[in-house]
Protein backbone atom coordinates (compact mmCIF):
# COMPACT_ATOMS: atom_id res chain seq x y z
CA UNK A 1 0.00 0.00 0.00
CA UNK A 2 1.22 3.47 -0.67
CA UNK A 3 2.06 6.18 2.34
CA UNK A 4 -0.89 8.06 1.20
CA UNK A 5 -3.53 5.38 2.19
CA UNK A 6 -1.83 5.18 5.38
CA UNK A 7 -1.51 8.01 8.03
CA UNK A 8 1.61 9.46 9.14
CA UNK A 9 0.27 8.58 12.69
CA UNK A 10 0.07 5.60 12.21
CA UNK A 11 3.15 4.82 10.34
CA UNK A 12 5.45 6.84 12.89
CA UNK A 13 3.84 4.91 15.56
CA UNK A 14 4.33 1.19 13.73
CA UNK A 15 8.34 2.52 13.28
CA UNK A 16 8.41 3.81 17.01
CA UNK A 17 7.09 0.10 18.00
CA UNK A 18 9.58 -2.11 16.61
CA UNK A 19 12.55 0.61 16.99
CA UNK A 20 15.16 -0.89 18.88
CA UNK A 21 16.91 2.26 19.55
CA UNK A 22 14.96 5.69 19.93
CA UNK A 23 14.18 7.58 16.10
CA UNK A 24 15.98 10.72 15.31
CA UNK A 25 14.34 13.29 12.86
CA UNK A 26 16.68 12.72 10.39
CA UNK A 27 16.41 9.46 10.10
CA UNK A 28 12.27 9.49 10.20
CA UNK A 29 13.19 12.37 7.12
CA UNK A 30 15.39 9.62 5.11
CA UNK A 31 12.68 6.97 5.69
CA UNK A 32 9.73 8.81 4.87
CA UNK A 33 10.82 11.20 2.01
CA UNK A 34 7.22 11.47 1.09
CA UNK A 35 6.06 13.46 4.28
CA UNK A 36 7.62 16.95 5.21
CA UNK A 37 9.86 17.52 7.72
CA UNK A 38 7.51 19.65 9.69
CA UNK A 39 4.60 17.32 9.49
CA UNK A 40 6.77 14.37 10.53
CA UNK A 41 7.50 16.76 13.93
CA UNK A 42 3.54 18.10 14.37
CA UNK A 43 2.61 13.98 14.21
CA UNK A 44 5.23 13.49 16.79
CA UNK A 45 4.13 15.93 18.94
CA UNK A 46 0.12 15.22 18.36
CA UNK A 47 1.41 11.20 19.32
CA UNK A 48 2.97 12.87 22.58
CA UNK A 49 0.01 14.43 23.40
CA UNK A 50 -2.57 11.41 22.59
CA UNK A 51 -0.59 9.26 24.77
CA UNK A 52 0.06 11.64 27.62
CA UNK A 53 -4.04 12.45 27.66
CA UNK A 54 -5.11 9.20 27.25
CA UNK A 55 -3.21 7.94 30.37
CA UNK A 56 -1.79 4.72 29.14
CA UNK A 57 0.91 2.95 30.02
CA UNK A 58 3.28 3.62 27.71
CA UNK A 59 4.86 7.14 26.37
CA UNK A 60 6.04 8.57 23.56
CA UNK A 61 9.75 9.90 24.93
CA UNK A 62 12.53 12.46 23.33
CA UNK A 63 16.06 10.35 24.48
CA UNK A 64 19.14 10.77 22.62
CA UNK A 65 19.09 12.83 20.01
CA UNK A 66 15.30 10.54 19.18
CA UNK A 67 12.12 9.65 19.96
CA UNK A 68 10.92 6.44 21.40
CA UNK A 69 7.89 4.59 22.83
CA UNK A 70 8.95 3.56 26.76
CA UNK A 71 7.46 2.24 29.20
CA UNK A 72 5.73 5.17 32.02
CA UNK A 73 8.41 5.41 35.21
CA UNK A 74 5.57 4.49 37.31
CA UNK A 75 4.56 1.07 35.87
CA UNK A 76 8.25 -0.14 35.72
CA UNK A 77 7.71 -2.48 38.43
CA UNK A 78 4.73 -4.15 36.82
CA UNK A 79 6.84 -5.25 33.38
CA UNK A 80 9.35 -6.32 35.40
CA UNK A 81 7.49 -9.05 36.65
CA UNK A 82 7.06 -9.87 33.41
CA UNK A 83 10.59 -9.80 32.34
CA UNK A 84 11.39 -11.64 35.75
CA UNK A 85 14.38 -9.46 36.88
CA UNK A 86 15.00 -6.68 38.68
CA UNK A 87 16.94 -3.30 37.64
CA UNK A 88 20.80 -3.42 38.14
CA UNK A 89 21.34 -0.24 40.68
CA UNK A 90 24.35 1.76 40.67
CA UNK A 91 26.56 1.64 43.31
CA UNK A 92 27.73 4.87 44.77
CA UNK A 93 31.27 4.24 43.36
CA UNK A 94 29.87 3.54 39.80
CA UNK A 95 27.26 6.77 40.37
CA UNK A 96 29.83 9.15 41.59
CA UNK A 97 32.42 7.80 38.68
CA UNK A 98 29.48 8.38 35.54
CA UNK A 99 28.85 12.09 37.60
CA UNK A 100 32.89 12.71 36.94
CA UNK A 101 32.66 11.56 33.77
CA UNK A 102 29.56 12.96 32.52
CA UNK A 103 30.03 16.47 34.20
CA UNK A 104 33.70 16.83 32.87
CA UNK A 105 34.08 14.66 29.69
CA UNK A 106 36.53 14.35 28.34
CA UNK A 107 38.35 12.98 30.58
CA UNK A 108 41.14 10.31 32.29
CA UNK A 109 40.86 7.86 34.39
CA UNK A 110 43.41 9.98 36.32
CA UNK A 111 41.17 13.24 36.88
CA UNK A 112 38.10 10.75 38.00
CA UNK A 113 40.53 9.56 40.63
CA UNK A 114 41.82 12.67 41.90
CA UNK A 115 38.17 13.64 42.52
CA UNK A 116 37.06 11.07 43.54
CA UNK A 117 40.28 9.99 45.70
CA UNK A 118 40.09 6.28 44.92
CA UNK A 119 41.23 3.78 42.25
CA UNK A 120 38.47 3.60 39.34
CA UNK A 121 39.85 1.17 37.14
CA UNK A 122 37.31 -1.12 37.96
CA UNK A 123 34.32 1.17 38.15
CA UNK A 124 35.07 2.77 34.48
CA UNK A 125 35.69 -1.49 33.07
CA UNK A 126 32.12 -1.89 34.68
CA UNK A 127 30.43 1.29 33.06
CA UNK A 128 32.11 0.85 29.76
CA UNK A 129 30.70 -3.02 29.54
CA UNK A 130 27.30 -1.89 30.39
CA UNK A 131 27.95 1.08 27.67
CA UNK A 132 27.28 3.62 29.36
CA UNK A 133 30.91 5.31 29.00
CA UNK A 134 33.15 5.01 26.00
CA UNK A 135 36.27 5.33 24.83
CA UNK A 136 36.58 8.77 23.20
CA UNK A 137 40.21 9.43 22.01
CA UNK A 138 43.70 9.84 24.09
CA UNK A 139 44.96 12.77 25.94
CA UNK A 140 48.21 14.37 24.62
CA UNK A 141 49.82 13.88 27.77
CA UNK A 142 52.96 11.50 28.22
CA UNK A 143 51.35 8.08 27.94
CA UNK A 144 48.76 8.97 26.23
CA UNK A 145 45.43 8.06 28.91
CA UNK A 146 42.40 7.22 27.60
CA UNK A 147 39.70 9.69 27.39
CA UNK A 148 36.15 8.75 28.68
CA UNK A 149 33.27 10.66 28.02
CA UNK A 150 29.15 9.22 28.06
CA UNK A 151 27.12 7.37 25.58
CA UNK A 152 23.94 7.71 23.67
CA UNK A 153 23.11 4.65 26.22
CA UNK A 154 23.43 7.42 29.26
CA UNK A 155 21.52 9.26 27.61
CA UNK A 156 18.97 6.58 26.88
CA UNK A 157 18.81 4.95 30.66
CA UNK A 158 18.92 8.50 32.26
CA UNK A 159 16.60 9.72 29.97
CA UNK A 160 17.92 13.21 28.69
CA UNK A 161 17.70 14.61 25.07
CA UNK A 162 20.96 15.51 25.24
CA UNK A 163 23.66 16.47 27.76
CA UNK A 164 22.41 19.98 28.19
CA UNK A 165 19.85 18.19 30.19
CA UNK A 166 22.14 17.06 32.87
CA UNK A 167 20.60 18.60 36.28
CA UNK A 168 23.35 21.49 37.83
CA UNK A 169 25.81 19.91 40.60
CA UNK A 170 22.94 22.02 43.14
CA UNK A 171 20.17 20.43 41.82
CA UNK A 172 21.61 16.63 42.15
CA UNK A 173 22.80 17.60 45.74
CA UNK A 174 19.22 18.53 46.40
CA UNK A 175 18.13 15.45 45.41
CA UNK A 176 20.36 13.55 46.97
CA UNK A 177 19.51 15.39 50.06
CA UNK A 178 15.76 14.41 49.35
CA UNK A 179 16.16 10.74 48.89
CA UNK A 180 18.76 10.11 51.22
CA UNK A 181 20.47 7.57 49.32
CA UNK A 182 21.45 6.17 45.67
CA UNK A 183 18.59 6.16 42.71
CA UNK A 184 17.43 3.44 41.36
CA UNK A 185 18.67 3.27 37.88
CA UNK A 186 16.83 0.54 35.83
CA UNK A 187 19.83 -1.36 33.64
CA UNK A 188 18.67 -3.93 32.08
CA UNK A 189 21.28 -6.85 30.53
Amino acid sequence: MAASQHSLKSILEAMLLVADRPIGLKKFTQLLPEYDRGAIITTLKILQRDYNDEKRGFELKEVAGGFRLQTRRNLRSWVLRLKRSSPVRLSRAALETLAVVAYRQPTTRAEVESIRGVDASGTLHFLLDRKIIRIVGRKALPGRPLLYGTTRQFLEVFELKDLSDLPSLAEMAELEHQTNGLPQIPLFG
